[in-house]
Order: structure tokens, then C-alpha cells, then sequence
């Protein structure tokens, strides 16, 4: 029997962002559900089939983890069988 799936919760400051990133970008429901679904089974990307980073330099607290969804990037912490959902946003050309 297979173990049962991570709990996938937002804080605030997650909920702020995506609040204020859904008007212009109606698309964000659906990759945020997306999202949910994805990290909800396998936040560690242990298969390899998600496009998810574990990022470098980045404490506890701050988004250890990066999930890819079109041009929205998630980035969350796994603490136990909890995903926290941190910081939303959108990857803009000139991001980088």
C-alpha cells in the first residue's frame, strides 16, 4: 500500500501574491492547482518527471524549493509530510 501524499498549505504571504497576481493573470488558478497536485504527491521530485529545483544558499523559511509551472514559479518548503507553499510569482523575460 502506498504511503499517503503531502499536505500542501499556503502562508499569508503566498496568498497576498497569488490575490494580486490572479486579475492580470486569470491562468494562475489552473497552474496553482496544478501545483497543488504535483506537490501534493511528490514535493522531492523523487521520480525526476516534474520540473522542480531544489535551490542552493536558500535557509529554511525562505523556499528551499522551486516548482515551474509555464512562466509562474512556486517555491515552497517540505517540513515532515507538510509542503508550505512560501513566495508565487512570474518569470518575466527580464528576470534574469
Amino acid at each position: 500500500m502506498e504511503a499517503a501524499g503531502y499536505s500542501v498549505v499556503t502562508t499569508a504571504h503566498f496568498d497576498r501574491l497569488l490575490k494580486k497576481l490572479a486579475p492580470k493573470h486569470p491562468d494562475i488558478v489552473e497552474r496553482f492547482e496544478e501545483a497543488i497536485g504535483i506537490l501534493s504527491l511528490d514535493p522531492h521530485n523523487k521520480s525526476h518527471t516534474y520540473p522542480i529545483k531544489k535551490l542552493t544558499n536558500v535557509p529554511a523559511g525562505e523556499g528551499q524549493c522551486r516548482l515551474r509551472s509555464g512562466r509562474f514559479r512556486f517555491r515552497y518548503d517540505v517540513v515532515g509530510r507538510e509542503v508550505v507553499l512560501l513566495y508565487c510569482g512570474l518569470r518575466r523575460e527580464d528576470t534574469y
